[in-house]
C-alpha cells in the first residue's frame, strides 16, 4: 500500500514527522505498507520550510511540486495542477493531508478527482466558524470529500456529526502536532539572543502576529503592539516578525526598549522561547496548543479559535481583536491569577501511532 503524505506550510511539517515516523515503524515490523512525502513547496524558504526537515528528522521529499508564491488561488490552482500529473503518473492508495493550509485542501480535490483516490484528514473536524478566514474554507472542503477523518479532540467528532459525517469514518486519535513537540523538547535550542537581550526564565513575552485582521492594517497593528508594551510590566517583548508582518510593522514607527523585532525563529528555538516565557500572545491556533501542553499562559488576539480545547481545559484565553482588552488581561497574569490548566485527553505523544495503526486495520493490511 503506497500512501501519500502531503506537507506544504510550516505547520504540516510539524504534524507529518511523527505520521511518517509510525508508517516507517509498520514497514520494518513487516506491514505491507510505504509512504511518498509530497512537499507542495507553498512555504518555500528556509525559515518556513527547510528548517524543520533537518531539526525534527524529516526525509527529503519524494516529489516537490515547487509551487511558491501567488494568491490562494493561484496557489490552490498550482498545486492541483501538480499533484494530479503526479497522480495520473503514479498514483497512490492513500492520500494523507494535514491541518488546514492551502496545499491541505488542493491536495484532497486532486485526489478525490483522480481516480477517486481516498482522502484521510489529519484534524478533520476543527471549525472556528468564521468564514473570512482562508483556513475555514480549506477545512470545510477538505472535510466534505474526506473518507477517514482523525480528529484532535471530541469537539472536532462533534462538529463532523452535526455535519453528517458517519461515526464509523471518525476516529478521535490526539494531536500529531503534540507528538512532535514531545518528542522534541529535549532538543529545544536557546536562541543566540538570549544573553544579548540579558533574558532570564519566565521573565519575558513571547509574541507572534500574523492575521490580516491584526496586521493588515498599520494603525491596528500599531495599537496592538502599543498596548502589549504598555501592559507588559517592563518585561522584554520577544516579537518574532512574520515576513507579512514586517512589511507592515516598518510603517507604525514603533519603537520602545523593551520591545525586540527578531527574524522568524526555527521550530527548536521557538519553542525554547514558549517554554521558558512568562507568556505568550498570538494569533496562531497551533501554538495555543502547544503552549496549552507546556503550561503556559498563553493570550490569543482573535474573536474565535477552532481550538477550543485550549481555553476550555488549556492554558489560553481568546482576548479578541480589540487592544482595550490586553491590559487586563496582563493585570490578570501578573497578580497570579491565570488558569493553570491541563492537558486534554489523548494529547500524550502517541497519536501518529494510533493514526498508523487504524489506517493498517481500515484497509486489512498485513
Amino acid at each position: 500500500m503506497l500512501i501519500d503524505v502531503i506537507a506544504g506550510a510550516r505547520p504540516n511539517f510539524i504534524k507529518i514527522a511523527p505520521i511518517i515516523e509510525a508508517i516507517e515503524n509498520q514497514r520494518k515490523a513487516g506491514t505491507d505498507i510505504s509512504y511518498r512525502l509530497v512537499h507542495t513547496g507553498q512555504h518555500y524558504d528556509k525559515k518556513m520550510s527547510g528548517d524543520f526537515f533537518t531539526q525534527i528528522n524529516i526525509p527529503a521529499p519524494n516529489v516537490n511540486l515547487e509551487v511558491g508564491s501567488g494568491t490562494q488561488a493561484e496557489q490552490t490552482g498550482k498545486i492541483m495542477l501538480g499533484y494530479e500529473a503526479l497522480l495520473m503518473k503514479e498514483p497512490c492508495d492513500l492520500c494523507i493531508v494535514v491541518g488546514d493550509v492551502t496545499s491541505t485542501m488542493a491536495c484532497s480535490i486532486a485526489a478525490k478527482k483522480t481516480n477517486n483516490i481516498k482522502v484521510a484528514h489529519v484534524e478533520g473536524g476543527i471549525r472556528s466558524g468564521d468564514w473570512t478566514m482562508p483556513e475555514e474554507i480549506n477545512r470545510l472542503v477538505t472535510d466534505s470529500i474526506t473518507d477517514y477523518f482523525f480528529t484532535t479532540s471530541q469537539v472536532a467528532n462533534n462538529n463532523l456529526i452535526k455535519s453528517g459525517v458517519d461515526q464509523s469514518k471518525i476516529f478521535f486519535v490526539g494531536n500529531t502536532m503534540i507528538d512532535t513537540l514531545y518528542k522534541q523538547m529535549p532538543h529545544f535550542i536557546q536562541p543566540a539572543f538570549w544573553d544579548n537581550y540579558q533574558l532570564h526564565d519566565k521573565a519575558y513575552i513571547i509574541m507572534t502576529l500574523h492575521r490580516p485582521a491584526n496586521v493588515d492594517d498599520a494603525g491596528k497593528l500599531k495599537e496592538l503592539v502599543q498596548e502589549i508594551i504598555n501592559s507588559s510590566n517592563n518585561l522584554p517583548v520577544i516579537f518574532p516578525v512574520h515576513p507579512r508582518t514586517a512589511k507592515i510593522l516598518t510603517t507604525t514607527g514603533i519603537i520602545a526598549p523593551n520591545l525586540h523585532l527578531i527574524e522568524p525563529l526555527s521550530y527548536l528555538e521557538f519553542n525554547y522561547m514558549v517554554k521558558h516565557a512568562k507568556a505568550v500572545i498570538t494569533d496562531s491556533g497551533g501554538i495555543t496548543e502547544e503552549a496549552t501542553v507546556m503550561g503556559i499562559p498563553c493570550m490569543t488576539l482573535r474573536d474565535t479559535t477552532e481550538r477550543p480545547e485550549t481555553c476550555t481545559l488549556g492554558t489560553n484565553e481568546l482576548l479578541g481583536t480589540d487592544p482595550r482588552n490586553i491590559a487586563p488581561a496582563f493585570r490578570k497574569l501578573f497578580v497570579g491569577d491565570w488558569k493553570r490548566g491541563e492537558i486534554p485527553p489523548l494529547w500524550d505523544g502517541h497519536t501518529a501511532e494510533r493514526i498508523v495503526k487504524n489506517i493498517v486495520q481500515i484497509f486489512g493490511l498485513k
